[in-house]
């Protein structure tokens, strides 16, 4: 039974679980890099989750980018007709926030 599933694929198999093991191996190793790299960030005074954010906004692509501009767009609105924080220098330095992250 076992040749009519495998065949003659013995070696395809074995180089497929060998490079599965590898990987995860690795994913393993990365992981722990990333648990000390927060680690250290958090130990310099720096807010990890801030930090997390920031990867997450660097690393989206186009759709999930025009989705987040447009979202950060409407919140300006928002907050604009609401008369919230645009006439403070916290509110200045927020919509200026804003605008930087849109235009990533």
């Amino acid at each position: 039974m076992t040749d009519s599933i495998i065949g003659n694929n013995t070696a395809q198999l074995k180089s497929i679980v060998d490079r599965a093991i590898n990987l995860e191996d690795q994913k393993k190793e990365i992981g722990n890099d990333l648990k000390d790299l927060w680690q250290e960030a958090k130990s310099s005074g720096f807010d990890v989750a801030a930090l997390k954010e920031i990867v997450k906004i660097n690393r989206e692509d186009g759709p999930k980018k025009e989705k987040r501009a447009s979202k950060e767009a409407m919140l300006e609105v928002y907050l604009q007709a609401l008369g919230q924080l645009s006439d403070t220098p916290l509110g200045q330095a927020a919509i200026a926030g804003i605008s930087k992250g849109a235009r990533r």
